[in-house]
């Protein structure tokens, strides 16, 4: 939906993609209030509970497995980039100057595989 007055416009993500650190009732609430579909798996102390509770335990999760391989491929690479101390630290100021080293940094992984 634009904005009427003056600012960015309004974007609502396709997707959520999160960790099962973040599988909490309210972080699921909150997604769903705002018409966010997740991709958060169920933690195993989690499904226990629900399937202890029988019909009133609720539908198990539904996780999409080939985006959560994706979400975990970016975030090892994320990690791995900031194995390299002026990217994890940032010491540059301008953005320009920043992506230059971390496609520097990239370039050093793609060459050591």
């Amino acid at each position: 939906m634009p904005r009427t007055g003056v600012g960015r416009p309004r974007t609502r993500p396709d997707r959520a993609l999160a960790d099962r650190a973040y599988t909490s009732r309210g972080n699921r609430r909150d997604l769903r209030r705002r018409g966010i579909p997740d991709t958060i798996p169920e933690r195993l102390d989690q499904q226990r509970h629900r399937k202890d509770r029988g019909s009133r335990g609720g539908r198990p999760t539904c996780v999409h497995g080939e985006r959560y391989r994706k979400r975990s491929t970016v975030e090892r690479t994320i990690n791995r980039l900031k194995g390299f101390r002026t990217v994890a630290i940032r010491y540059e100021k301008r953005a320009s100057i920043y992506l230059g080293t971390i496609t520097l940094a990239a370039l050093a992984i793609w060459l050591r595989t």
